[in-house]
């Protein structure tokens, strides 16, 4: 029996695919057939005229996309047979719609242009599906109005080898490429020697932030601790402001929160604020104070990660900076922490 959209002005219809948002629909007693007509009237009840038509747009260049994209993938790329009566130089809708996990029917009306909200974690399941490398994959999110792209780089991710040289480089001045996240990707000697607990951590637990909430006291290398922490968290909170409803922030904030009690207080303030070039001061192993300048730089090879270089801010800094990196590079980070003394001066403030 053939269902039937009872007359009216504009209804809401929610979609009954899991990790999918509802679609606006247009009232009309004619038979639903699954087909959505697109929609730029203004009207107290539906969609507004004032960014229809750069909506509309977007709705269309994100079908264009999807079906070039579906088009590029072959039957074979996908892992399926391609048969003897394709006439489609790529795979059919109904196969990316299976292949994705949703509905045939929703994946039809998201690539007509249709009113419908994707989810992340739907948008993850077709770009799998039609193989996007991480630039297309970007792409899609934006053509798709997600607030934010999941991050995927990580520290467990093996970086270009020219990334490694330019901080080599860049010795005796300390060096490392981050993540919005505070991910550690890569870093060099001389950043090494002003955190050397950092540096003994396994990879995919250098989190730069994680480290300073957590690590014992004799390993925490900031001398203004609350003062710096409390910056970095509000920076997190600019970034994951970006990125709403994204699962790797979500997840990694969640599980910070419950597990860090000072972090969950800094967090709860809801203070924002940008990366700026910003004096710092570190502890040496020995309870030296060493002033450096942060700078950071984007990353035009690698989206959402900075390259941050700590230059002396005196001629002591300077000289205890070459004299410490020289001892790292003897010794190594636990050598070097069990020769120094690590006590930090009086005023110093405590991580717990």
């Amino acid at each position: 029996m053939t269902a039937m959209i009872p007359a009216a002005a504009w209804g809401y219809q929610i979609s009954s695919y899991p990790g999918t948002g509802g679609i606006w629909l247009r009232r009309a007693a004619v038979p639903h057939t699954g087909v959505v007509m697109p929609d730029d009237t203004d009207s107290a009840n539906g969609p507004t005229s004032g960014s229809a038509s750069s909506e509309a747009q977007r709705r269309t260049e994100l079908g264009a996309f999807l079906r070039l994209r579906r088009e590029r993938t072959t039957p074979e790329d996908a892992g399926i047979s391609r048969g003897t009566r394709r006439r489609t130089p790529g795979l059919r809708r109904e196969e990316v719609a299976q292949l994705s996990g949703v509905g045939v029917a929703w994946y039809t009306w998201l690539e007509q242009g249709r009113r419908i909200n994707p989810s992340v974690q739907v948008l993850d399941a077709i770009a799998r599906t039609l193989r996007l490398d991480r630039t297309e994959r970007d792409h899609l999110y934006r053509l798709a109005d997600i607030p934010g792209v999941p991050l995927d780089v990580s520290a467990t991710q093996p970086q270009p080898p020219e990334h490694q040289t330019i901080l080599d480089a860049l010795i005796p001045l300390p060096a490392t490429i981050v993540t919005a996240r505070y991910d550690v990707l890569a870093f060099n000697d001389a950043y090494a020697a002003l955190d050397p607990g950092l540096a003994l951590l396994p990879a995919a637990d250098r989190n730069v932030l994680w480290h300073l909430f957590t690590a014992e006291e004799h390993l925490q290398p900031l001398v203004e601790w609350e003062r710096e922490v409390s910056f970095m968290v509000a920076q997190l909170r600019a970034e994951s402001g970006r990125r709403l409803g994204d699962p790797h922030w979500t997840g990694f904030i969640r599980q910070f929160s419950e597990t860090n009690g000072r972090f969950a207080e800094i967090w709860a303030r809801h203070e924002v604020a940008s990366s700026v070039t910003r004096r710092k001061s570190f502890w040496t192993v020995d309870g030296d104070e060493i002033s450096v300048i942060a700078t950071g730089f984007a990353m035009a090879s690698t989206p959402d990660t900075k390259m941050w270089i700590y230059t002396p801010d005196d001629a002591r800094s300077q000289r205890l900076l070459g004299l410490l990196v020289g001892r790292y590079q003897e010794l190594g980070p636990a050598e070097l922490l069990r020769r120094g003394a690590r006590t930090g001066g009086a005023g110093r403030s405590s991580a717990h």
